[in-house]
Parts: structure tokens; sequence; C-alpha cells
């Protein structure tokens, strides 16, 4: 089983329940959010395994390019340009589709690898614990996404702590989600990116529901926007000065006895919508 836990916007607290809830499960833990990943920051697991992330470019024969520009052509992300006297490549605009050395009627083409991220394992008590991390410079995350993800071990219990947003980033991390958690805040911010998160699981037909973080009381427009849609809340946060400190210290909530039931609800909640599916 896996459960996705996602925001429409940055800042809302998603790190915070994927963290706190895959100890509650004794769940792997899994930070998909690769451009920053926070998450070994509260769970401190031990590396115990690195591997890197590899992107194929291509690399040009002088000699045999005719400068026909069909790998140009066939290049749908510009990562390649006709010049009068050769082919240029602009590296980090490439995909490592490898379209181009198809398209090459003359075989001057061919492919090496550069690094672009990695990824590390490690333990963190009995909990498991994978994430991605992307180098700094490099500007494509799915391939490091997708290296992660590729680990997953379907048998066990997996809490995937998403990219923040709705970007390619989250979809491709979505084809991976049995039931998805979107945490938000009662704001006009968090209730507009909560539409967008919602509008983005429902098109992928994955069941959801609802944690609201830093809620004050319980009236308020995420609950009238969730009455309204029929979309379950499976727990809340309060706003609370203790929690600030708990987790800015780098702590876990549940090792509070007064925050650990919020999290055991969640996860309630996240089965039961499962088996009801």
């Amino acid at each position: 089983m896996n459960i996705g836990v996602l925001s429409g916007k940055g800042g809302t607290g998603k790190t915070t329940v994927s963290t706190n809830l895959a100890k509650i499960l004794k769940a792997v833990y899994i930070d998909s959010d690769v451009e920053e990943p926070n998450g070994f920051i509260f769970l401190k697991p031990e590396i115990t395994d690195t591997k890197e992330v590899k992107l194929a470019y291509p690399v040009i024969d002088d000699e045999k390019c005719t400068n026909c520009g069909r790998c140009v052509e066939a290049c749908q992300f510009n990562a390649l340009v006709k010049t009068k006297k050769d082919i240029i490549l602009f590296q980090k605009l490439c995909h490592g589709c490898e379209a181009c050395g198809v398209a090459c009627p003359t075989g001057a083409i061919s492919f090496e690898d550069r690094k672009i991220g990695f990824i590390e394992i490690g333990m963190s008590d009995d909990i498991k614990c994978m994430r991605g991390i992307l180098d700094i410079g490099e500007p494509l995350a799915v391939p490091v996404i997708k290296g992660l993800l590729k680990r997953i071990d379907s048998s066990s219990v997996n809490v995937i702590d998403c990219s923040p947003g709705t970007s390619c980033n989250v979809v491709n991390t979505l084809q991976y989600v049995d039931v998805a958690i979107l945490v938000t805040e009662p704001s006009e911010f968090g209730l507009h990116d909560l539409k967008l998160a919602v509008g983005l699981v429902r098109k992928f037909n994955i069941p959801f529901g609802i944690v609201i973080n830093k809620e004050s009381n319980d009236k308020n427009i995420i609950r009238d926007y969730c009455k309204e849609e029929s979309i379950q809340i499976f727990g809340s946060i309060p706003y609370e000065r203790e929690i600030a400190e708990i987790y800015s210290n780098g702590n876990m909530l549940v090792d509070n006895e007064k925050y650990r039931n919020i999290f055991k609800g969640i996860a309630k909640g996240a089965k039961a919508v499962i088996e009801w599916n």
C-alpha cells in the first residue's frame, strides 16, 4: 500500500505529516521531494546505501555528422540547435529520450551518462527510509524521482512524501500512489492551492482525504469546502506554539503522547478509505 502525502503549495506541513505518519504506521518513508528533501531531518536515519542517478546525453561525431538537422527536428525539448557549421547541444535541456539518435541517418550520435543526483537508503530504528536528492544546478527532477520510486516494495506499507504543488514532479509520483493525503491550512492561499491538488488526484481517480494543519477552530473555509465537495477529513493538527517548537527542533510529534493520537486517527482514516475502495 502506497500512501502519498501532498499539498497544493509548500509550507503546509506535508513533511511533518508524512514523517510522523510513517513512524506511527512503522512504514517505509520515501521522500520524493528531491529538490528539497528534508524528511531525514526528523527521522535521522543511518545511511546504509547510496546510488547515483544518471541521465544520457548525445555526443555528436563531427566526422559522421552531415549537419542535416534531423536530430534537431526530433528533439521535443529544444536541447539541440542547428547552426551553419554544426549542431549545438544544450546539455541541461536534454531529457535523455535518445530520439535524436534514432533520427540521425548517418549514425553520428552516441550517448554518454552524466550524474544528476543520487538516492540514499537508510534505517531509523525499525523504519526504512529512502530519499532522492537532485544535484545543485540540475533542472530535471523527474529522472531522480523515477529512480527512487522504482525501488518501492509494493508488498510493504509506504509513505511517499511528494513534492509540493501540482507540477510534473507530483504527477509522476502519483502513478505509484494508492491513497492520497492532502495537507492544507485554513487560509485563502491554502484553499486555492488545495483545490488544484484535489483536481489532480481526482483526475488520477485516487481515493483521498484532507488533513488540516494549524487549525485554530473547527469553523473555517477548508471545512466548508470539504463539506460542499463531500471530501473526508482524516484529521487536523492544532495551531499551537508547542507543536512549532517540537518540529523546529527536528523532533517528532508522535513522540509526544499529546499529539500521538492525531496521527493514529489520520492513519485510521487512510486505511478505511483504501478498504472502502
